[in-house]
C-alpha cells in the first residue's frame, strides 16, 4: 500500500483539495503499478517550511511502497508529483522536495552478524 504524505507551507483552507487527492493518487497507482484503492494520500497545510532561506509556497512530501521503486520510478514520481503541485497549489518545481522509501529494498540486504 503506497503512502503519499505531503506537506505545505500554503494554507489550504478553502482550496478545493478533491482535485489534488484524485491526481496524486491516479499519478502515484499508475507510476508505481499499484491499483488506486491501495493508494492512502495525507496532505498538510500550513506547516513552517523555509527553502533556501524563504518561506515562499513550498511542499515536502514523502512516499512509502512496500516495492514498485526503482530509479526510473523515483524520475517520473518526482516530475509528475511536482507537476501536479505546480498545476493545482502553484507551487514551482524547483520548491517542491520527494523523499521516497521502498520497504522492500532494505528487507532484501543481508544484515551483518558480528
Amino acid at each position: 500500500m503506497p503512502c503519499l504524505y505531503i506537506t505545505t507551507n500554503l494554507n489550504l483552507e478553502g482550496v478545493d483539495t478533491d482535485p489534488i487527492f484524485a491526481d496524486t493518487t491516479k499519478a502515484v497507482a499508475s507510476i508505481i503499478g499499484k491499483p488506486e484503492h491501495f493508494v492512502m494520500v495525507i496532505l498538510k497545510g500550513s506547516v513552517p517550511i523555509s527553502f533556501n532561506g524563504n518561506k515562499e509556497a513550498a511542499a515536502y512530501a514523502e512516499i512509502v511502497s512496500m516495492g514498485g521503486i526503482n530509479t526510473e520510478v523515483k524520475r517520473k514520481l518526482i516530475a509528475t508529483l511536482g507537476a501536479i503541485m505546480q498545476d493545482k497549489l502553484s507551487i514551482p518545481k524547483a520548491r517542491f522536495f520527494l523523499k521516497v522509501f521502498d520497504t522492500t529494498a532494505t528487507a532484501a540486504r543481508p544484515i551483518s552478524k558480528m
